[in-house]
């Protein structure tokens, strides 16, 4: 069932939009409504906690300091 307020917000934007875009809404929704969840259940990634050895973790986390934090302006 669908909220009121929901539906009553989403009238209002798609109002707003051409029929070629609310359809694409409606695309979108059956999409959703009919789409398995994908991916994989947290619990049972619990199996590979700790496996990996903490020297290995710390040289991760300085790898993605060192390079994936940093933003490179001139190269944008």
């Amino acid at each position: 069932m669908i909220s009121p307020s929901i539906e009553k917000e989403l009238q209002q934007h798609l109002s707003l939009l051409p029929v070629s875009q609310q359809r694409r809404v409606l695309d979108f929704a059956r999409m959703l409504s009919v789409a398995p969840p994908r991916g994989v259940n947290g619990s049972s990634l619990l199996a590979f906690a700790g496996l990996i050895p903490a020297g290995e973790l710390l040289q991760m986390k300085t790898a993605i300091e060192a390079d994936c934090e940093q933003v490179d302006v001139v190269g944008w």
